[in-house]
């Protein structure tokens, strides 16, 4: 986990406590913090805890926000405000300076400096989960998809994003966009064929959903995957509405999501949860473009849905239909009636706020090529422990990987035992083997519309050691059931 811009988080939080006091200390009792002179205050705090952890780090974010246009002063008292966490997020939908940073990270870090931050509009949410949920309720609220709806889902995926459509509350119509590109070896590259990729030719696809770099077996889209695409996208389909979730792009050398590529038609969900080690945290973000399919599709709406609608969100505007489609999800989030208590926590909104900041100094850069050194490590330790060389495959994550036990049990004793093991036992076998023995879980991949005889291996949630462990059973497991082979 990034320990750093935790640390710059408790020293922003020193900070505060001293500014509240300073405006009112009545024993435990303390005030709202004031901007009047808080940045010569703060000039003094840090002349005082120069060599307090986090307090260089506090100072190279505020120097990282200057450097891109954000005024200091009122950026320090965002934080300082929202430190406290006294009062609600306001606007709902995320602290002001806060979504203009989060607008420069996703655009570095995420988008390739392809969109401009100002393009962007943001919600903060309780990390990608709050965000998934939050999309399909205001897609299917706002009638943008309806039940029976085609959509198309990018696969193998998080189970989420094949499992949310099937529930009652959607039915929608799921598509299955497959990954089965291999190499002339017959390993998968898990690229998208260009024929599958066509799918979401037919304008009747009304959704893509995506997680990208894929999740489990970690691959970006290719470039000439991502042009396909998007040649398809604009010529036959272009009031597409793409949902992206992006969370494993930082471990990607030159990532770039689709929301650079078509932002107009992308939804963009993040999480810094797994790039800064923060899942407890919850932060999560939602990205539109402020020119969307998302709000065009509203405007053409029948006139009796809009005014179904204009009922729905009265209460916000005395202009409901205008409402644009981000605002609405903030509004849904919180059952329209309770927006004006919307929006994630300040507190957790200013600990993702140092998190980006922390990422686009150098002291950021550096953690991020040592966080993909981690994997890399890992990952050539577990495919050696397997006594076999690791793949390459171009636009690998290395937060994952996905170990076929088949072409194991075939390389090791044949075509034959392959039919045999497939018939007496089940894929899940050797991962409840596994647990029981070792006491490591890890997931089949089937559950991730991969292949069936497929492993399911993170690369960032065991010691160095346990990929050792991991490996050697794995590769014993066609052994075991080898005792009751008999040719």
């Amino acid at each position: 986990m990034a320990a750093a811009p935790r640390d710059a988080f408790w020293c922003i939080g020193q900070f505060a406590l001293e500014e509240a006091r300073r405006v009112w200390q009545e024993g435990d009792l303390a005030g709202m913090p004031h901007p009047d002179g808080i940045a010569r205050r703060f000039d003094d705090f840090v002349q005082r805890y120069a060599e307090t952890p986090g307090c260089q780090v506090l100072l190279e974010c505020l120097d990282a926000a200057a450097q891109r246009g954000l005024d200091r002063e009122e950026l320090l008292y965002e934080l300082v405000d929202g430190a406290t966490g006294d009062n609600y997020p306001t606007p709902e939908r995320m602290l002001p300076y806060v979504e203009r940073v989060l607008a420069h990270y996703l655009s570095e870090e995420i988008c390739g400096g392809r969109v401009q931050p100002a393009d962007l509009q943001l919600f903060a949410t309780e990390g990608a989960t709050a965000a998934m949920c939050y999309v399909f309720d205001s897609l299917a609220a706002n009638e943008l998809l309806s039940p029976g709806a085609k959509v198309a889902v990018m696969v193998p995926t998080f189970p989420p994003y094949v499992e949310i459509p099937a529930l009652d509350r959607y039915r929608f119509d799921v598509i299955e966009i497959r990954a089965t590109g291999r190499n002339p070896g017959g390993e998968p590259t898990w690229k998208y064929p260009p024929d599958e990729l066509r799918k979401v030719a037919d304008p009747s696809v009304q959704a893509l959903f995506l997680v990208h770099p894929s999740n489990p077996p970690s691959v970006a889209l290719s470039h000439e995957t991502r042009e396909t695409l998007v040649d398809i996208v604009r010529r036959h389909n272009p009031d597409l509405m793409m949902i992206t979730d992006d969370v494993y792009g930082t471990f990607v050398e030159g990532f770039r999501s689709l929301a650079a590529e078509l932002p107009e038609n992308t939804l963009l969900v993040y999480s810094l949860s797994k790039h800064f080690g923060v899942t407890g945290w919850r932060l999560g973000v939602v990205a539109l473009h402020r020119q969307n399919v998302f709000d065009k599709r509203l405007q053409r709406l029948p006139a009796q849905a809009r005014a179904r609608l204009g009922a729905r969100y009265r209460i916000l505007s005395r202009e409901p239909d205008g409402l644009p489609f981000i605002d609405r999800m903030v509004a849904d989030s919180r059952q329209v009636a309770l927006n004006h208590t919307a929006g994630l926590s300040a507190p957790q909104q200013v600990q993702m706020a140092l998190f980006a900041l922390y990422a686009l100094t150098d002291r950021g850069q550096r953690y991020k090529a040592q966080v993909r050194a981690i994997c890399h490590r890992r990952m050539a330790r577990l495919y050696q422990a397997l006594g076999v060389e690791m793949p390459h495959i171009p636009l690998w994550t290395e937060y994952y990987t996905e170990v076929d036990v088949v072409a194991l049990a075939r390389r090791r004793y044949g075509d034959k035992f392959v039919e045999y093991l497939q018939a007496q036992y089940e894929p899940v076998d050797i991962l409840f083997r596994l647990a029981e023995s070792s006491g490591i879980v890890l997931l089949n991949g089937g559950g991730f519309h991969a292949p069936a005889w497929s492993v399911r291996v993170s690369l960032a949630n065991l010691p160095d050691d346990a990929y050792d462990t991991v490996l050697r059973f794995m590769d014993k497991c066609p052994l075991l059931a080898s005792c009751f082979y008999d040719p």
